[in-house]
């Protein structure tokens, strides 16, 4: 059965999904870029940017698993784009250039309407407006029986977890402290309907199994 999932999404120690300040110039904010320094090195990243060589071990493992299986999925406007407000500049299109990584419709939470975008690769953003519980019936749709991957950011991530509409998350704490910005973790209420169903520590970071109970 198709499930909605969560998948590769790094957290600092002291539980902070991104940093304050998110503009172009730093995508994460202030102090947050670190909090994916274990996914860098690896295999996966290095071939999604049309690369060559990269590390093999248990964190390009997770990373090659995290589109695995995914038919849809779903975003925050403010992971697609730095931009707020109304879209006064439509030439943006995401901060993956011309080949974004997802290569299946994306759906992109925002109040502010815009046309889809499609690419030659197979991603389309579609740009909606609506709950959780909506937006994931529009995912599903468009999944059909593949899963449903929530990208992020953290607010995104915080509202579909707290509405109990996710499945799985693999969570990625990395050692590193970041003093401010989105908290991902705390104040969610979910404590008895989730378990840890595993992890696994490598040098750079410890990979989080998180499962809804039954």
């Amino acid at each position: 059965m198709p499930k909605v999932v969560v998948r590769a999404f790094g957290c600092s120690l002291d539980g902070f999904g991104a940093g304050l300040q998110q503009s172009q110039s730093e995508p994460f904010g202030k102090n947050a870029i670190q909090i994916m320094n274990w996914f860098f090195p690896t295999r996966t990243f290095k071939s999604m940017r049309g690369g060559e060589g990269g590390s093999t071990g248990l964190d390009d493992s997770y990373a090659a698993r995290a589109f695995e299986g995914v038919g849809a999925s779903i975003m925050g406007r403010n992971m697609f784009s730095p931009l707020r407000g109304p879209w006064a500049d439509e030439d943006w299109k995401g901060w993956w250039g011309d080949s974004p990584p997802f290569k299946h419709p994306v759906f992109v939470l925002t109040h502010h309407p815009r046309p889809a975008l499609e690419f030659e690769n197979g991603t389309s953003f579609h740009f909606v407006d609506g709950s959780p519980e909506q937006v994931l019936e529009q995912a599903r749709a468009a999944a059909g029986v593949k899963d449903v991957k929530v990208n992020g950011g953290v607010s995104t991530v915080r509202a579909f977890w707290k509405a109990r509409l996710l499945d799985e998350l693999h969570l990625v704490m990395a050692p590193v402290f970041v003093g401010g910005g989105e908290r991902l973790l705390g104040g969610l209420g979910v404590e008895e309907d989730y378990r840890v169903a595993g992890f696994e520590a490598s040098e750079a970071a410890v990979h989080y199994r998180i499962a809804k109970k039954r």
